[in-house]
């Protein structure tokens, strides 16, 4: 009886484990030395689409990428999955970072949301001070999400560009932080889409370089 009752405490824990490991999904790849140290901060575009691995091997060696994106995360405090809500945010904090991306909007672009342009733009401010707030200052950039194509997601092409992308300059404009179009470089381009939402390898590769880049001009200033 001992011993079905430790296997059974056994098995309950892998089974949290399980849980914790399926729900939160952090990588980092780098040398975490004295490397610049980036948090990729989004949704499953962030998590899945293998965009940070494509970003790393553009910046190099002397850069570490943590990937903290959340599957079905969002920007608007209306939902359950608001990003600041999330265990990875705290971890991403932790992290200290020296640049933050934060590629967020696309799960705001929703029907079932009733947000505007402004109260989008006044929660996205608020996780940007969050992470503007950190011992480490680190630079933030906000990056405006990749286009919507058709889908079975629920996710609107008329939302993003009429409320998420709006609201998400707005917050660049009023916190005066650098933008990435990280959107309009995969516009009229659905075949580089897997689902009418997620990029496929090709697609992750253009969102990188175009991360890049930008990271790369604001430093040659």
């Amino acid at each position: 009886m001992k011993r079905r009752n430790v296997l059974l405490t056994i098995g309950a824990a892998l089974i949290i484990a399980l849980f914790l490991l399926t729900t939160l999904f952090v990588q980092t790849v780098g040398n975490q030395g004295h490397a610049t140290r980036v948090a990729c901060v989004g949704d499953s575009i962030t998590l899945g689409t293998g965009y940070t691995i494509d970003l790393w091997r553009r910046l190099g060696p002397n850069y570490v990428i943590g990937n903290f994106g959340v599957g079905g995360a969002t920007v608007s405090s209306e939902t359950d999955s608001s990003y600041m809500n999330q265990t990875a945010f705290q971890v991403a904090e932790n992290f200290e970072p020296n640049i933050v991306i934060i590629m967020l909007g696309t799960n705001d672009a929703n029907a079932n949301l009733t947000q505007s342009t402004t109260a989008f733009a006044s929660d996205y401010i608020k996780l940007i001070e969050a992470f503007q707030d950190l011992a480490s200052k680190p630079k933030v950039w906000i990056a405006e999400p990749p286009p919507i194509y058709n889908n079975s997601a629920g996710l609107s092409s008329e939302l993003l560009t009429q409320i998420v992308i709006p609201g998400i300059q707005l917050a660049a404009a009023q916190t005066h932080l650098p933008l990435i179009d990280a959107n309009t470089t995969l516009v009229n381009q659905p075949s580089k889409f897997i689902d009418g939402v997620h990029p496929n390898s090709v697609g992750a590769q253009t969102i990188a370089n175009t991360i890049y880049y930008a990271l790369i001009s604001q430093n040659d200033r």
